[in-house]
């Protein structure tokens, strides 16, 4: 039984005509007739009868015929899948942290799809955790991501592409409020709000204050930096915060770090040895050269 046989006899029982689907398939009526008969003898079963002066399948014809819908619906998938994959087409799943989702990651999609040759590429967009969106990579939910370095995942690849400050950020009243650059361990003087300690600036934060020996008191702990900024605003707390564009300085005032140079990297993140569909490598190339960070670099400092 061949695909052709299954395209034949599909076309057959939808036109209940062999003259109508010999037409249709390009093919001449005796050809296409040896072919049903060639099935029928392979299978063992009679696939069509005759109902006043046309045709129609029989029980075992009706079943064949589910089969075959099915089938061909996922050949015909699977050749427009290898075609995009030729193309300069192609669909694209990223997925981010929560900070990327104002600007950063917007603007660079728009900038690679404003790229000659990229015009016909869509992307599916997802914001999560640095955890999810490792664990959605490996099983192939998404095919980029953007987060933080994890340690022992040897089958991802993690180049850097974008160094973010970390920052204090305390709201317009507070008492550190007038004060230019703080120390780090002013964070042990006051409530701290501080990143989800499962997302990957709330792992970075925590291996930092226990490397600078800071056992700062965590009034809560929120996922991104909208939230924490919302309650530092409200006189909940200060925070430590990655310095990204939706911190609001008309309603807190941010403080540099004076006594240590603290960054965070984002990474571009993808299965290493996976084959990658052209567009998916064309955007990774993209996001790395048009960062100027060193791909060669530390990807995290704590």
């Amino acid at each position: 039984m061949t695909l052709n046989q299954l395209r034949y006899f599909q076309a057959v029982a939808r036109l209940q005509n062999f003259r109508a689907a010999a037409e249709e398939l390009y093919i001449s009526q005796p050809s296409l007739s040896r072919s049903i008969d060639s099935l029928e003898e392979e299978l063992g079963v009679v696939l069509f009868e005759k109902a006043g002066r046309g045709i129609a399948l029989t029980g075992s014809g009706r079943l064949l015929l589910e089969y075959a819908d099915r089938i061909l619906e996922e050949c015909d998938i699977a050749e427009y899948k290898m075609k995009e994959l030729s193309s300069t087409g192609g669909r694209i799943d990223i997925g981010y942290v929560f900070p990327l989702a104002n600007y950063y990651i917007p603007h660079k999609v728009r900038s690679f799809l404003d790229t000659p040759g990229n015009e016909h590429v869509t992307f599916g967009f997802t914001q999560n955790r640095t955890s999810s969106i490792i664990r959605d990579i490996k099983n192939g939910k998404l095919d980029v991501g953007f987060c933080a370095y994890s340690k022992n995942e040897e089958e991802l690849e993690f180049v850097p592409i974008l160094k973010q400050e970390m920052v204090i950020i305390t709201s317009l009243e507070h008492p550190l409020a007038d004060r230019g650059d703080l120390s780090i361990y002013e964070l042990a003087n006051y409530p701290v709000i501080g990143y989800d300690r499962i997302s990957g600036l709330g792992g970075y934060t925590n291996r930092l204050y226990k490397n600078l020996g800071i056992k700062p008191d965590i009034l809560c702990e929120c996922s991104d930096e909208n939230s924490i900024q919302a309650l530092v605003r409200e006189q909940f707390g200060i925070a430590l915060v990655a310095k990204v564009d939706i911190l609001n300085e008309n309603y807190l005032k941010i403080h540099h770090v004076s006594d240590a140079e603290l960054v965070h990297y984002v990474n571009v993140v993808w299965l290493k040895n996976h084959y990658l569909m052209p567009a998916t490598k064309r955007f990774i190339d993209f996001m790395i050269s048009g960062s100027d960070l060193d791909s060669t670099m530390l990807k995290t400092i704590v």
